[in-house]
């Protein structure tokens, strides 16, 4: 659904809520209104996906289209990334994207005022301290916001997955990390970077994958020739990568951009059983996260999300084994909805008093409320 500046889309007749998604591909964001009620805690009100629309500026686009249970949703997207510096996330960056964003959502729905803001940003809980001194105070005094949290872009995918009910969630893309609560407090496992962890994501699969084919190529144990033809067809000749990858900033993306290759391997026929084990490895370190974070009090709800699991049976399969004999209590599902969705569901909650996932100085923030 397009609709005409000025013009107010159908069912906006309550208060406004944004929901901000800030991550290495972008800035996200969606203008909602809030007016069918508050979220129950059982699910989601949102479809948050960025419609086809009018340019908002440079590597910008602003589209709408209904959503369920909160009326029109407006979504705006920046394809630049918000720079990070030695304060850590870079505040200043982050507010010359999104205002002009939000004032042009704000015009093109009809839309007075926003009542409540919800920001997940990757790296919050370790770089968010600017964000945290500046947020408040300019969105304040820029758009009247009063209702504010500042959330982890773990918090939020754990929101657009599960809602606000006791669970984990396992947000797996580039990285991995598992968050899990029974709505006292936050567990948390990996997440820490290409480097230290984040094991079983996109780059660990991929760099795993990238060293099998270096092996077979050396002749050494190990080595999976199906891999190593697939880093040719897509690198080019095995001697020129470490060329092409070390001088990257994009290092962990590169990575992880190989992790289909060694899916498509391991769902070949016959199955490459190189390509099998790393999948089924990747698995094993997934279910572990998500293992330490389920609340332990019984039942526990597992929701599995991001841009991973669309690798889809090569993964998905060992990985219902591996919860399965870990948590069998553990009931797995697919994410309802991205942490876009989240941040909505979040601010929504903000407006209506709502809000039920706990606050958390690092993973949760809301200035306005008292043990924030």
């Amino acid at each position: 659904m397009t609709v005409p500046a000025g013009a107010a889309p159908h069912g906006g007749t309550g208060p406004w809520v944004l929901g901000v998604d800030s991550g290495g591909s972008g800035l996200r964001v969606a203008l909602a209104n809030a007016g069918n009620g508050p979220d129950d805690g059982n699910g989601l009100h949102t479809g948050s996906g960025v419609g086809a629309g009018d340019s908002v500026g440079a590597g910008s686009s602003v589209g709408a289209r209904e959503s369920v249970g909160v009326g029109p949703v407006w979504n705006a997207t920046s394809r630049v990334p918000v720079r990070t510096g030695p304060a850590g996330i870079d505040a200043g960056h982050l507010l010359d994207q999104l205002l002009p964003m939000v004032r042009t959502l704000l015009d093109r729905a009809g839309a007075g005022a926003v009542s409540a803001v919800a920001i997940g940003a990757a790296g919050m809980a370790t770089l968010g301290a600017d964000l945290r001194a500046e947020l408040p105070g300019t969105l304040a005094r820029s758009l009247g916001v009063r209702r504010l949290a500042l959330a982890g872009d773990a918090v939020t995918a754990y929101a657009g997955a599960l809602g606000q009910r006791p669970g984990a969630v396992v947000a797996a893309g580039t990285g991995m990390i598992a968050l899990g609560t029974d709505l006292t407090g936050w567990r948390r496992a990996d997440g820490w970077g290409h480097l230290l962890g984040d094991c079983g994501g996109g780059a660990w699969i991929g760099r795993a994958g990238l060293d099998a084919a270096m092996r077979a190529h050396d002749g050494r144990r190990g080595g999976s020739p199906a891999l190593l033809a697939r880093v040719e067809a897509v690198f080019g000749p095995a001697p020129e990568l470490p060329a092409l990858l070390y001088p990257r900033t994009d290092r962990p993306a590169v990575l992880a951009s190989f992790a289909p290759e060694v899916a498509r391997c391991a769902a070949a026929e016959p199955a490459d059983p190189v390509a099998t084990g790393i999948l089924r490895e990747a698995a094993r370190h997934i279910a572990d996260a998500a293992d330490a974070v389920c609340p332990p009090s019984g039942d526990c709800e597992v929701g599995l999300a991001g841009g991973l699991f669309k690798l889809g049976d090569p993964l998905l399969a060992p990985l219902r084994d591996e919860l399965a004999a870990r948590l069998p209590q553990a009931r797995t599902v697919m994410a309802a909805g991205d942490p876009l969705d989240g941040a909505v569901l979040i601010a929504t909650a903000l407006t209506t008093g709502g809000l039920r996932l706990p606050l958390d100085a690092r993973l949760l923030h809301v200035p306005t409320e008292q043990g924030s």
